[in-house]
């Protein structure tokens, strides 16, 4: 017994050992485990971009620019929109709230903000790169009905400012671009500093400079410096005091953007940066300019890399190639030096205010562009075309008639409710009729069908049954609909559409495949039961959903260029990546569209198409943007190539304009 005891011993020490070794083991490991995890969050870097003064002063196409320049410098950028807003999404608001409702591939309805992110950056985002206060809230209350906060007092501080800490963590490491994960994430904090809403955001971000430490965040402020006509010269104290309130809730700006109408001379930056606490180089000023183009430029020569590489640790080799940005330098170039005009009438019902437009704007602009075309935008209230305007407020009337017959082409985009369909309808008659380059776009394509049915097949009574019931309903709400909820019950997101067999224009714009995936937002339909009787009489359905039961495409036979879609192609143009049915009205505005098809979707003469580069490739750019600029420019605008017929303001005892002599519409 006592020989055995020292053999016993000994094995008990070994299995002590053993033990404290896999406990040592286990603290090593977890200690690796928590120090990797603060590395990796250590090296995603923020730049929270924040306004002053007042909204809308250019907070987007700024943290637009910084994405733009960091991409430049080989940095993956991400980017996130805060909304200060109870609603959930911008889904249920009018275009006059905030501008058009943008929409993502996932479905998510957004804040046209991303939209400039996507266009700038080349990046596919998702809905949760878009945080309201709805969001944040309804998240919070839904962990506490299941218990996650179980015998505390759910409060702002910490509750809410935890969750949208951990909600812009999680989602800057989403990858928005060939499947690698961003290295700086631009968060845009919507609204004003001071404004009530926003105070648990810029609460949270106070928090959130400890969290993620000092040199992996940084505050650029946007400011308004106004120029009273009265004196005329450039004033401080409103940034100033921005600044102080920014300071005051515990943020500290690194940089402070200057907006101004004009130019700010060094005196007045000097001033901003002694009253307001930072270096001169902090200070940077961007104006107004001929496009936004032209901002990305402005704040590379203000040395905006420079500072960011130093205050971010960014690693950017310097100093900068000197080709650094050439692609947007030539994009910008273009947009100024292009003198040939191209007219488009965009027939809407929000246009008091074309920020409800933004992404067809840009789209337009993109495929003129590409053509070679200076985009002239001429918008037209879609009620001012109907006959009851005429006898209510003539001048009205016979002045958007003017704007549509001298325009090139014409465009009908998408819409909600019952005003203004008629005019649309009528734009698309005069559209067909007279043989004018036309695009429809959701609610566009709607009208052109039931504008068929009524001067074609003779369906008098036909219309859309969001309008009011009716004898003929060409057009029908869909069974995703739900009547009552009106907030993400359309049909929304990037889906499919197939091509049908045949020529088809549109389907020789994509390249002739078989499908394509464009983004949806609408709630109504075509009526299946009407597409063979409307086929039949040369109104086309070239395209339609996997299931072939959704008609997508409709294009009219015998007409230079007659096409509209259900989805929205807008939403996916690019700068340098024209959207193909943009790109095909401005080709058949100008007349060149035969061409451009008959050469295999090449453009000749004095432009070049680029539609395989990359947005964000500066070298295939700057391949593709040389080739652009052989474009002949004249000192003088150009003679329209389509002579476009004028109103001669007589009347024939119809309640139409006449034209050439004859009635716009039967």
């Amino acid at each position: 017994m006592c020989n055995r005891s020292p053999v016993l011993l000994q094995k008990l020490l070994v299995r002590s050992s053993c033990q404290a070794s896999s406990l040592v083991a286990a603290a090593v490991s977890s200690q690796r485990r928590r120090r990797l995890s603060s590395e990796a969050t250590a090296a995603m870097k923020y730049i929270l971009v924040t306004g002053g003064v007042i909204s809308g002063v250019g907070k987007g196409v700024i943290a637009s620019s910084f994405g733009t320049l960091l991409n430049a410098c080989g940095i993956g950028v991400t980017s996130i929109k805060i909304d200060p807003y109870i609603n959930i999404d911008a889904g249920t608001f009018s275009p006059y709230e905030h501008g058009e409702v943008y929409v993502l591939d996932d479905g998510g309805e957004v804040d046209l903000d991303l939209g400039n992110y996507e266009r700038f950056l080349d990046v596919t985002l998702h809905r949760d790169n878009n945080i309201t206060t709805g969001k944040i809230y309804k998240m919070v209350i839904e962990r506490e009905r299941v218990g996650d906060y179980l015998g505390k007092t759910v409060q702002v501080v910490p509750h809410i400012t935890d969750t949208i800490q951990e909600w812009v963590e999680r989602v800057a490491k989403i990858p928005v671009k060939d499947g690698s994960i961003p290295q700086v994430c631009i968060v845009e904090l919507g609204g004003t500093i001071g404004d009530i809403e926003g105070m648990p955001f810029v609460e949270a971000f106070r928090q959130f400079q400890f969290r993620v430490k000092r040199e992996n965040f940084c505050v650029a402020h946007v400011s308004l410096v106004p120029s009273p006509r009265a004196t005329g010269e450039p004033k401080t104290k409103p940034t100033q005091a921005s600044v102080r309130e920014l300071r005051g809730l515990g943020l500290s700006p690194d940089l402070i953007v200057c907006r101004s109408e004009k130019p700010i001379g060094r005196e007045v930056q000097d001033k901003i940066s002694n009253f307001c606490h930072v270096a001169p180089e902090q200070v940077v000023c961007i104006h107004d300019l001929s496009s936004i183009y032209h901002v990305p430029l402005l704040m590379e020569e203000a040395g905006v890399v420079e500072f960011l590489n130093d205050r971010l640790k960014l690693e950017i080799p310097l100093p900068k190639p000197a080709r650094l940005m050439q692609s947007w330098r030539d994009l910008a170039e273009r947009v100024d030096n292009v003198y040939k005009k191209v007219t488009i009438a965009l027939v809407g019902k929000y246009t008091k205010l074309e920020d409800s437009y933004a992404s067809l704007s840009k789209s337009l602009l993109h495929a003129s562009l590409a053509v070679g075309y200076k985009l002239e935008l001429k918008f037209i209230e879609a009620c001012h075309l109907e006959r009851q305007t005429k006898q209510e407020t003539p001048h009205l009337y016979y002045e958007a008639w003017q704007i549509l017959t001298n325009s090139n082409g014409v465009i009908v985009p998408g819409g909600f409710g019952t005003r203004g369909v008629e005019g649309k309808i009528r734009a698309c008659q005069w559209s067909r009729e007279n043989k004018k380059p036309f695009l429809g776009i959701c609610l566009g394509l709607q009208c052109a069908v039931i504008e068929f049915a009524r001067n074609v097949l003779n369906l008098e009574g036909a219309n859309t049954t969001e309008v009011a019931d009716c004898e003929h309903p060409l057009v029908i709400d869909m069974p995703e609909h739900h009547p009552g909820v009106m907030g993400g019950t359309m049909r929304l997101g990037k889906r499919a559409t197939l091509f049908k067999e045949g020529k088809s224009i549109i389907k020789q714009l994509y390249g002739n495949v078989s499908q394509i995936e464009e983004r949806h937002r609408h709630r109504y339909e075509v009526n299946p039961k009407y597409v063979e009787q409307l086929e039949a009489n040369g109104l086309k359905f070239v395209g339609h959903d996997s299931e072939k039961k959704r008609m997508e495409i409709v294009e009219l036979e015998n007409h230079p260029y007659y096409v509209a879609t259900q989805f929205h192609p807008e939403y996916l143009s690019r700068p340098l990546k024209p959207s193909p049915p943009f790109l095909g009205l401005i080709l058949a505005s100008v007349g060149k569209l035969e061409a451009y098809l008959d050469q295999g979707n090449k453009l000749s003469g004095s432009a070049q198409a680029t539609s395989e580069d990359s947005s964000d490739d500066d070298g295939q750019l700057y391949k593709a943007n040389r080739l652009l600029k052989k474009m002949t420019v004249s000192g003088k605008p150009a003679k329209p190539e389509q002579p476009s017929p004028k109103v001669n303001g007589q009347c024939n005892g119809t309640d139409t304009p006449v034209v050439n002599g004859q009635a716009e519409d039967k």
